[in-house]
């Protein structure tokens, strides 16, 4: 698959992106030559090959899911300019 240089002027302003000729023709070599490396990598036989995240096995290390900061709600909701059954109120912005 290859692009066109109006197929490339017609993304660039559906991005509003304003492109000059040259930079058309640059995005164009660029953009051909990525389409050319994914044909290349869905060539590849990949029969057997088990899918993974990442290139290791590596495992994350996870901390235990505690509390470690004191409940501080009432603290904050004080100085709230309105709150209503522990909820803030905020002003309508859609209507």
């Amino acid at each position: 698959m290859s692009l066109t240089l109006d197929q490339v002027q017609r993304i660039a302003h559906l991005a509003r992106i304003e492109v000059s000729e040259a930079e058309a023709l640059t995005t164009q070599s660029h953009l051909n030559g990525i389409f050319q490396l994914i044909e290349q990598m869905q060539a590849v036989d990949t029969t057997g090959v088990e899918p993974m995240a990442h290139a290791q096995d590596l495992s994350q290390r996870l901390r235990e899911d505690v509390v470690s900061e004191p409940d501080q709600r009432s603290a904050f909701q004080a100085i709230a300019p309105e709150i209503e059954a522990g909820l803030y109120l905020v002003p309508k912005v859609i209507e």
